[in-house]
């Protein structure tokens, strides 16, 4: 189990403590029957009534509870160490509230198999048959010290909890198993996410540098080097924004928190693409990447229903329309820096425009 979900259940079986303190604690003062497991300590009982080391046994539990909630709750101590701690110490509770109530109507039942259930939520069946057989191992030394001719009529007690303890367990080892396929799933899907994302974005743009590499290596040979300097400066740039690109990429593998309303947020527009152009394949991978940039600044920042991505290709020049009918662009809004960034490489101009909605206008030279 994470520490993230270890501390969830922790938070949750503390909680559960407190009211089981307080529900047995009214049920005993309601009990009237005498507690029968003391026999050596006089102790008193009846209805409305409790004896002090009764009460004191009581409250102490209702003290514990209380004090493991607020150590989680503080994060005073680590929650691993509260969990190993509890465990035992709401076994130990268990049985000093059997010795100071059991009787025909005594909760001591439910101590002991809050135990073990929270011993099955936390690791599974091996700590909860632990838990069970120690409960149920304590309960038959009690019976056997303080109440032997009552062995026959108390048997059976133990072996239910023994039964309850390993069905538990089995459930709590099938709930782990569960989560870690669920964590093995979530985490294939978002290698492959990343993946994608890498080879469709860096891989390429890679492919596309090793390619105008190429150029400018032939240029050089022909010695045209005014013409290789231009390519080398605009490849820098291209290779400065695929950096930040790359950066923002690695950035927002983190921001875990922005992650579900921004794919709430791109899945809501409904896009409608048409293109038709031909070109190199530096300009055919510019133009699909400033659609895909297109695509994603609508979904993610325009909150439109719908958008329109169009490519046409004419004599002589490429026209990229990316149209929405979302908020707009502000007043005095500049032009998407990666959209911009792609058409100057290529020594194209962008154009923004709201009124309604937001429209982009993208010209490349063929």
């Amino acid at each position: 189990m994470t520490h993230h979900g270890l501390a969830d259940s922790e938070r949750t079986i503390a909680r559960c403590r407190i009211i089981l303190s307080v529900a047995a604690l009214i049920a005993v003062y309601i009990d009237p029957t005498l507690p029968t497991l003391t026999r050596w300590l006089p102790l008193t009982g009846g209805p409305f009534m409790l004896d002090p080391l009764a009460l004191a046994v009581m409250l102490s539990h209702l003290g514990y509870s209380i004090t493991l909630y607020l150590l989680e709750r503080w994060r005073v101590v680590s929650v691993r160490r509260i969990a190993i701690v509890s465990t035992w110490l709401d076994v130990a509770f268990g049985a000093a509230i059997l010795l100071v109530t059991e009787g025909a109507n005594s909760p001591f039942y439910v101590f002991f198999a809050f135990a073990v259930l929270a011993a099955a939520f936390r690791a599974g069946l091996r700590l909860a048959l632990m838990v069970t057989l120690s409960s149920a191992l304590i309960y038959l030394g009690l019976i056997l010290v303080s109440h032997p001719w009552g062995l026959t009529f108390y048997i059976m007690r133990p072996a239910y909890l023994t039964l309850t303890g390993y069905l538990v367990g089995y459930l709590g080892e099938q709930r782990l198993i569960l989560e870690n396929k669920l964590r093995a799933l979530e985490a294939a899907t978002q290698r492959e996410h990343i993946a994608r994302s890498l080879h469709d974005e860096y891989v390429q743009a890679l492919a596309g540098v090793n390619l105008r590499l190429e150029t400018c290596r032939q240029l050089l040979r022909r010695g045209k080097s005014d013409k290789a300097l231009v390519e080398l400066t605009e490849l820098q740039a291209g290779v400065n924004r695929e950096h930040d690109e790359l950066r923002t990429y690695i950035r927002s593998l983190l921001d875990r928190e922005a992650t579900p309303g921004r794919r709430a947020a791109a899945a809501r527009t409904r896009f409608s693409v048409r293109a038709q152009f031909d070109g190199s394949l530096p300009l055919v991978e510019h133009a699909l990447q400033i659609m895909l940039e297109g695509a994603r600044n609508v979904g993610l920042h325009a909150e439109a229903d719908s958008s329109a991505i169009t490519v046409e290709g004419l004599p002589g020049e490429i026209t990229i329309r990316i149209d929405d009918d979302g908020v707009g662009f502000p007043n005095g809004a500049t032009v998407p820096w990666a959209i911009a960034s792609r058409a100057a490489e290529l020594g194209g101009s962008v154009r923004v425009g709201d009124h309604p909605g937001g429209h982009v206008t993208v010209l490349l030279p063929a």
